[in-house]
């Protein structure tokens, strides 16, 4: 696994190649940020356990509300941040029109419609949520638009999909692109590609650019959970953490339906053994002072790997709470995003006050 990441590329690549109003009150919800707050809002879609929203949080945009189907991933928010607005709902069925007014539309759209593991459905899939969110800009009218999904989004299968959003966005007023980066680009310890789709009213296009990758390497696997892995007194702690001297592969969260908590298929759970890792299962605790042979990671291992603060709590089941971790989109990827948005949304407020 390189611990090198490719560089970021050029704006826009795919375009240069041919109850009332509740969100109005989120400025008296002050949260425990790293930003300062900006003023700026967002309507986070399929909020999952968080990940995107933290990084939203650290840009210093606050959140009009959180809309979320899964009731485990739903307690998560509540958990961590009960003056949330969190709305348990059905994306095709939720109404954006309370918050019209919202600067951002952000989320983590499903991935099996177009994930290389799935059977690449796309718009035929009926968990591609690609036209409510579509529907939901047109009644929301924000300035920017920010999704993450797979990099499958990207294949040549569905070109004349992407077709299809652009040219909704674009009568809507929007200038659309989207890039393939990867989340070690931003200091998270795993390769973790994944595809973000960013769409700015026409009159922004200018002051948007897309985040550059940061020039330190990542920690390796052994670096980042050391500690963890050596909680319990296992005396193999430091020989693992010699052995796991590379960044991790791309965490699995796989279905909310099927089976339980693992790394993924063969061929992930073999490049997991060659850090040390058994990738066959999930384990309830770090390793103890005897343990012998290669430990599993338990769900704060995986959520560390992935980005989440140490402090962010899962609700649910062990299978319930890794599966929200793993299909989650790593905080400081979400804020590098979020932070060049931001800059974005703010600089015709900056050339006012320079005019």
């Amino acid at each position: 696994m390189k611990r090198r990441a490719p560089k970021s590329g050029l704006l826009f690549p795919e375009l240069s190649t041919g109850p009332e109003n509740l969100w109005m009150t989120s400025s008296a919800r002050r949260m425990e940020v790293a930003g300062t707050s900006t003023g700026l809002t967002t309507l986070e879609l399929c909020a999952g356990a968080g990940g995107q929203a933290i990084g939203l949080e650290q840009a210093g945009i606050e959140h009009a509300g959180l809309v979320e189907l899964n009731k485990h991933a739903c307690a998560t928010l509540r958990l961590n941040r009960p003056s949330w607005n969190v709305i348990e709902g059905d994306l095709n069925t939720f109404d954006g029109s309370p918050f019209k007014g919202v600067d951002v539309i952000s989320g983590g759209l499903p991935c099996p419609p177009f994930s290389v593991a799935g059977k690449q459905l796309g718009k035929r899939d009926e968990r591609n949520l690609f036209p409510a969110m579509i529907r939901l800009v047109d009644e929301v009218r924000p300035r920017a638009v920010m999704i993450e999904n797979v990099r499958g989004f990207l294949d040549a299968v569905f070109q004349d999909y992407r077709g299809y959003v652009r040219k909704e966005l674009v009568k809507l007023g929007y200038e659309p692109g989207w890039k393939l980066m990867n989340a070690s680009d931003f200091g998270v310890p795993q390769l973790r590609p994944r595809v973000v789709f960013v769409a700015v009213r026409k009159d922004l296009t200018e002051h948007f650019s897309w985040p550059r990758a940061s020039d330190d390497t990542p920690k390796s696997v052994g670096e980042t959970l050391y500690d963890l892995m050596a909680a319990n007194g296992w005396k193999g702690a430091g020989a693992w953490a010699r052995q796991a001297d590379e960044i991790a592969p791309t965490v699995v969260g796989g279905s909310h339906k099927h089976g339980g908590p693992d790394l993924g298929p063969t061929r992930a759970r073999k490049a997991w053994a060659t850090l040390g890792v058994d990738g066959l299962g999930v384990a309830n605790d770090a390793p103890g002072p005897d343990f012998a042979g290669m430990p599993r990671l338990t769900v704060r291992m995986v959520a560390r790997l992935q980005g989440f603060p140490d402090h962010w709590r899962f609700a649910g089941t062990k299978t319930q709470t890794y599966r929200q971790v793993g299909n989650a989109f790593p905080p400081p990827f979400a804020h590098a995003i979020a932070e060049n948005l931001k800059a974005c949304l703010l600089a015709p407020r900056l050339v006012r006050v320079a005019g």
